[in-house]
């Protein structure tokens, strides 16, 4: 059974949620430009309207001078009428160019804001506190941003545009329909602005049988978007696994996998077609009965000859454009819910980024302060889960600078989450960590990463590709065992899929040289490396770092050999862990 995540109401929440997003790129730096833009657009939107109100009159030149068989003013009229006819072709034009322009500027300076704030220094908070709350971000920024804009843009140009029609037809509307009655059976009504009247009521109703038809698809187009979304990582989480599923045998469980998230979309998009249909049916129906009501009730008089057939043309184009215009509701109401549900996944996205930030700094967790010293301490540092279970309540330990030291610790979340919050993405506890203000640090997680791009890319991560020459990373490369990779430097391949798990390990080394940082922090970073290239590579750092300080979190009591000191993770005599030096324990020797 699908659950729909939410049920696509128009209220306070909505308008909140609007306010919020419009707000990032119309109170930036970029909107000075935007407003001049913007304010194009509007003129292009005015001076269409204007010019379709001379085209009407345009019209009913030509037909008057067909009624009157009058062959120059014919003439004339069709020069008119094709002059007007060019206006109109020119500002739909570029009233179009304009719009684009300003759409793209507001995604861009949209997707700026939210990349910064999902890639920013909170980002692992937040998907470890939010995640439930924000599926696929990556669809809400990539997507969501570019339909919310272009249908911002739209809709509100063209409410405008419709706006500005009703004020420009209604009068003429108005003046046309109150020179003659409405007939029924034998009687006349003198109906002042007859033709407005009939206008504004079919509106009514349509918007009113619209709405009853079509408010459940915000909440269809909402969840839409989150099932394709879904289906779409499993697909791309299988072709970034596709060896351990291949050794594993896995295929059969990830095509169920893939093809229960696609059963949910396919059961999505029924329940929108069906939804479209309907609307559809009503809104087709709707426009084509509108499409005839001005010619019945105008005939009449035409037929009496109180009416001209330029009276019935310009009439019927009238009638159009003020019914159309006071139709807006219904001819948007789709994009209005695939716009409302892109609202809702891009306001939640901020709420949820804005919570994390906010908790994150309000400083009551794990807290990363530079201090005036050399060495690293931990102060009463307390780790928990994100749920509030508690992981460790009391550690504390120094590593002096240049010193090298292993803590150890049985396997478990615990090395792990202690090796996040040095590195200062995990704020849940309590305590704080210290690192001297001139510290560089360094942290190599136990899973190595590599960037998508070159081999040059992946050795200099994070920095800059051309920060490092070619001799320097062949010199690297070499140095733990990679010196098969040196010529392949400019090779754009998928090198996390490319190299083994100990070749991945040993280049993130040689990116650790290449850095020079002060101090290295690692959690278990050479788990994948043999004897040979492990007992390597702490030479290689002990000799071309020699001042850098090593800190190495593991589970496994055999890399203490390679550092001067090392510690324990255990837990104390009331159950809690603490960190304390083994019960006897040798000085390893210097490398």
């Amino acid at each position: 059974m699908l659950q729909t995540r939410h049920t696509g109401h128009l209220d306070t929440r909505f308008i909140r949620h609007l306010w919020g997003l419009t707000r990032i790129y119309w109170a930036s730096a970029e909107a000075p430009k935007g407003l001049a833009l913007l304010a194009l657009c509007v003129a292009g939107e005015l001076s269409l309207v204007f010019a379709n109100v001379r085209l009407a009159w345009a019209n009913s030149h030509v037909f008057n001078a067909v009624q009157d068989k009058q062959w120059p003013e014919f003439l004339r009229a069709i020069e008119v009428f094709l002059a007007v006819a060019l206006g109109v072709v020119l500002i739909s034009t570029f009233r179009i160019y304009l719009r684009n322009i300003l759409q793209i500027r507001w995604r861009e300076n949209l997707t700026q804001y939210f990349v910064g704030r999902w890639m920013g220094p909170y980002a692992y908070g937040h998907a470890e506190m939010h995640h439930r709350d924000t599926d696929n971000p990556d669809q809400r920024i990539s997507l969501d941003i570019q339909s919310y804009v272009a249908s911002a843009l739209g809709l509100s140009l063209t409410l405008l545009a419709a706006v500005a029609t009703l004020v420009s037809f209604a009068g003429m509307l108005w003046t046309l329909s109150g020179t003659w009655p409405l007939r029924v059976g034998a009687h006349e009504l003198w109906i002042p602005g007859l033709m407005m009247w009939v206008a504004i009521i079919y509106a009514v109703v349509s918007m009113y049988l619209t709405q009853r038809v079509g408010r459940s698809l915000i909440g269809i187009n909402f969840d839409r978007l989150r099932f394709e979304a879904d289906f779409r990582y499993a697909l791309v989480r299988f072709r970034d696994h596709i060896e351990p599923v291949a050794l594993a045998r896995g295929q059969m469980v990830e095509q169920r996998c893939a093809l229960n998230r696609f059963h949910s979309v396919i059961t999505n998009w029924w329940d929108l077609i069906i939804k479209q249909r309907n609307l559809t049916l009503l809104t087709s129906g709707i426009g084509q009965a509108n499409g005839i009501v001005p010619l019945l009730v105008a005939a009449p008089a035409f037929f009496a000859g109180r009416m001209t057939l330029g009276g019935v043309t310009q009439t019927g184009i009238a009638y159009g454009q003020v019914s159309g215009a006071l139709s807006w509701f219904v001819d948007a109401y789709q994009e209005i819910a695939a716009w409302r549900a892109s609202i809702e996944r891009l306001a939640t996205l901020k709420e949820k980024l804005d919570e994390t930030q906010a908790e994150i700094e309000r400083g009551d967790g794990v807290c990363v302060e530079s201090v005036d010293d050399s060495a690293l301490h931990l102060v009463h540092l307390g780790l928990t889960q994100p749920d509030g279970a508690v992981l460790a309540a009391d550690l504390n330990g120094a590593v002096a600078g240049g010193e090298r030291v292993a803590v150890l610790g049985p396997p478990g979340v615990i090395k792990t989450t202690l090796f996040r919050a040095i590195a200062g993405i995990w704020p849940f506890g309590s305590g704080r960590v210290e690192l001297p203000k001139t510290a560089r640090p360094l942290f190599l997680p136990r899973q190595p990463y590599l960037p998508m791009g070159t081999l040059r890319d992946a050795v200099s991560y994070p920095a800059a590709a051309d920060s490092f020459t070619d001799d320097a990373i062949r010199v690297a490369l070499n140095d733990v065992g990679l010196s098969r990779l040196a010529t392949r430097l400019d090779d754009v391949e998928p090198w996390e899929q490319q190299l083994s798990d100990d070749e991945q390990q040993r280049l993130v080394f040689a990116r650790t040289v290449l850095h020079q940082p002060d101090w290295i922090v690692m959690d278990d970073a050479t788990a994948a490396l043999d004897d040979a290239n492990e007992q390597r590579v702490y030479a290689m750092l002990s000799q071309q770092l020699p001042k850098t300080s090593v800190v190495t979190i593991t589970n496994r009591p055999s890399v203490a050999r390679y550092h001067q000191r090392s510690l324990e993770l255990g837990p104390d005599a009331d159950g809690h862990v603490v960190l304390r030096s083994p019960a006897s324990e040798k000085p390893a020797p210097v490398l």
